[in-house]
């Protein structure tokens, strides 16, 4: 018998074993990859940095929850919580529209517009504020009051946390267009 025909007949035995080697290798990585899939890392929000107090910060002296902090920063966390109360009606007129919902996705979208416009006045005087007391540009005003502005709308995970937060801020800022019509010079839309 040739040579060849003893390579021909072990041919099936070893072409058999090395597709069993292949099809285990595939299943283990496979297996491996969505093991490292399904783990999601953990998503560690980086620390707000500690507000940094200033002697020529204008300060709320109206009652309430913002008395005694400086006007940037509860301007900038109503801000934050108007801006987050748009993301979380977003996501409802998004919802209103899978499921059609004229009515409601018109009365959330009416909602996230006036989330977006108030929450700009909050940033707008919190900027003037931050120029005006410490005699910085808008740029590293929107950098100073920022970190606070997230992490005021990330601690609010619904709809009904981030109405309750920004129930205070209507008043808050009749007091700052009382106390400094220069920093909060616009007027904020009717509440409906």
């Amino acid at each position: 018998m040739p040579l060849w025909a003893d390579a021909s007949r072990a041919m099936p035995g070893i072409v058999a074993k090395a597709a069993m080697l292949i099809l285990t290798l595939v299943a283990v990585t496979g297996a491996d990859a969505q093991t490292r899939r399904g783990r999601q890392p953990q998503e560690v929000a980086p620390p707000v940095p500690a507000v940094s107090v200033d002697k020529r910060d204008s300060v709320v002296v109206a009652p309430g929850p913002f008395s005694r902090k400086p006007y940037w920063l509860a301007l900038a966390q109503c801000g934050g919580a108007y801006f987050k109360l748009n993301v979380l009606y977003t996501d409802l007129a998004v919802h209103a529209r899978i499921k059609p919902d004229p009515r409601a996705t018109a009365d959330y979208t009416r909602k996230l517009t006036d989330a977006i416009k108030i929450g700009t006045i909050y940033f707008n005087g919190a900027e003037r504020f931050l120029m005006a007391d410490r005699g910085i540009e808008r740029v590293d005003a929107v950098l100073a009051y920022d970190p606070q502005s997230r992490a005021e709308g990330d601690r609010l995970k619904t709809v009904e946390a981030a109405e309750v937060a920004t129930a205070a801020c209507p008043a808050l800022y009749e007091a700052c267009r009382a106390a400094y019509p220069k920093a909060c010079s616009e007027q904020l839309p009717p509440t409906s």
